[in-house]
């Protein structure tokens, strides 16, 4: 048997229109087409493009100090957790409850104001190193240079020692 030919003669091929609305039969919808743009015609729109500025570095740096403090705050461990946002012990000697801020002896779980205060801390500690780096400028003057470096040392060694007063309190035995 002679092998078929892949081509169809041309009084057997399908033909489709190239416009979908002369596909159809309908008359209605041929009238439903038609009819409405013969005497109606879009509106001309003189609509302006918005125009987007960028925003300022200061307002840059905000949003990235917000994020930064709602990462290490553990806002997302917050939201999956929800912990409470301080916990509560029994006095041994009096029987009275107090308040307790840190989840002590475990690492891995935390109270929501336990990681606000933390994340406040390291937050802290990042503006003493923006504000060090400030007091580096050549152009300001020498007692503005001196706040700068002040402000600065000082809140990175309170943030470092929070920190560390928080590490002793969530891990008993911890040193150094």
């Amino acid at each position: 048997m002679p092998p078929k030919s892949e081509t169809q003669p041309p009084s057997t091929a399908i033909t489709t229109p190239a416009d979908p609305s002369t596909a159809s039969v309908d008359p209605i919808f041929l009238i439903l087409r038609i009819l409405p743009y013969s005497f109606l015609r879009p509106p001309r729109l003189r609509l302006k493009l918005p125009t987007l500025t960028l925003p300022s570095p200061m307002t840059v740096y905000a949003l990235v100090l917000l994020t930064y403090f709602m990462v290490v705050s553990g806002i997302v461990y917050d939201v999956i957790v929800e912990p409470p946002g301080i916990g509560s012990t029994q006095d041994h000697l009096t029987g009275s409850i107090r308040p307790v801020v840190f989840l002590p002896g475990r690492v891995n779980g935390q109270y929501i104001i336990e990681g606000l205060s933390s994340g406040f801390m390291f937050v802290l500690g990042g503006i003493g190193i923006v504000l060090m780096d400030l007091a580096l400028d050549r152009n300001r003057a020498k007692s503005v240079k001196v706040s700068y470096a002040t402000a600065g040392i000082s809140s990175v060694v309170l943030a470092y020692v929070m920190s560390m007063l928080f590490i002793r309190i969530k891990i008993p035995g911890y040193l150094y």
